[in-house]
């Protein structure tokens, strides 16, 4: 069998099953396989595939069927421009999310930084690689998830100090940002997703409580004794939670506050200051 023979049977294989990007997907997964990219491959197609390169193929193809989400075969998602270390404990990290980082990243300039829910460690590490903050802080209620931003963190060379804690719970001293993508589906909706997020990606990153909006609760009660004043609080949020999520944070002092759109035009950031408005 050829290189272009394996490939061609990778890609009926996911089509067959339903997996609307199979071409996209059965190429990341023989160039993750073969090392090949594309020009490489144009050159070796009509060569014979290796044993182990059909063998190792072919257990990722079956992995892809069962909807397991390619980052998570291939180990890796790219993120900023960075490449993060990804398994079945942390919420891969997605496009949106960007956003949120692209608009803090000049805020977190000679600053300290603290991040909830890191999860892989992309918004903390992040803004500490392509950025200079005095010190960033990323905490995380799941042991299995901080391994992985461990990691993360040793492979990009963040410098970033990373702590087990329930949101505030085990955070001491005061910051200048503070930064969140936390947990917001209603579970309702996280049983209405794709196979691949409701199956494979840990529902204690995707549970928002009820209504999708408890941990933006938490946060906001809890932030004001963690921000020096004037100091800023940055969340990711659902398309349709910017008003309830604003109005929060009016309730709790931060005034001027103000909504950042995704790249599809929905909001998806919400970004306030805190202390100067208060009485």
């Amino acid at each position: 069998m050829t290189n272009g023979e394996l490939l061609r049977l990778g890609t009926d294989a996911l089509a067959d099953r339903g997996i609307l990007e199979a071409k996209t997907d059965a190429w990341i997964l023989f160039s993750c396989v073969t090392g090949l990219s594309r020009a490489g491959y144009y050159l070796h197609s009509g060569e014979d595939a290796l044993p182990e390169w059909q063998e190792a193929y072919w257990e990722k193809i079956e992995m892809r069927k069962r909807r397991v989400p390619v980052q998570q075969i291939t180990g890796e998602q790219e993120f900023m421009g960075l490449p993060f270390s990804v398994n079945e404990n942390v919420l891969i990290p997605r496009q949106d999310t960007e956003v949120l980082v692209e608009a803090v990243l000049p805020m977190a300039e000679g600053k300290r930084v603290l991040d909830l829910c890191t999860g892989t460690g992309c918004i903390a590490i992040s803004l500490a690689v392509l950025g200079t903050p005095e010190c960033c802080v990323g905490t995380d209620v799941s042991r299995e998830a901080l391994r992985v931003a461990e990691h993360n963190n040793r492979q990009l060379g963040g410098g970033v100090s990373l702590i087990e804690s329930d949101l505030f719970e085990r955070v001491r001293g005061t910051f200048d940002l503070i930064v969140s993508n936390p947990p917001y589906i209603p579970p309702a909706v996280i049983n209405g997703l794709e196979e691949e997020v409701r199956e494979h990606e840990p529902r204690i990153a995707l549970d928002g409580g009820e209504d999708g909006l408890d941990f933006y609760r938490r946060i906001v009660a809890e932030a004001g004794g963690f921000l020096s004043p004037g100091g800023i609080l940055a969340f990711e949020i659902g398309h349709d939670q910017g008003g309830e999520v604003e109005r929060y944070m009016e309730k709790a002092g931060y005034c001027p506050i103000c909504r950042r759109k995704d790249y599809a035009g929905h909001d998806r950031v919400v970004i306030g200051e805190y202390g100067l408005c208060r009485q």
